[in-house]
């Protein structure tokens, strides 16, 4: 996927939105005030930061040499993960969709009916 494809896939999601507040070239995307993902701009492949339960992170880093642990992240919570290695698209968006539902999961129930 390229960055464009990964962050458009981010924005889709109910509730999404856009933060930079680490600098200027790391887009940070939240659902309520969680974070749910980060892509930099500096960053060739293009990677992406993911929530993931803790055994699956693991798994997932056996499995898949395109995942690794979460860069400048909580290692034991987030995967860094190469969207432009070998993964397919459809896994990918999975793994997206697992971060985002984790978090969306977490947020107190008033916001999360807000968000519906």
């Amino acid at each position: 996927m390229t960055r464009d494809e990964v962050t458009e896939y981010f924005l889709s999601k109910k509730g999404a939105w856009l933060d930079y507040p680490f600098d200027d070239v790391t887009a940070v995307f939240k659902v309520g005030k969680k974070m749910f993902s980060l892509i930099s701009a500096a960053n060739n492949p293009v990677t992406v930061n993911l929530k993931c339960e803790p055994e699956l992170a693991l798994d997932l880093r056996d499995v898949y040499e395109d995942i690794t642990p979460g860069y400048h992240m909580s290692k034991k919570h987030w995967n860094t993960i190469n969207v432009q290695g070998n993964l397919p698209d459809e896994e990918i968006k999975k793994l997206i969709d697992m971060s985002y539902d984790l978090v969306f999961k977490s947020l107190p129930k008033r916001e999360r009916e807000k968000l519906c």
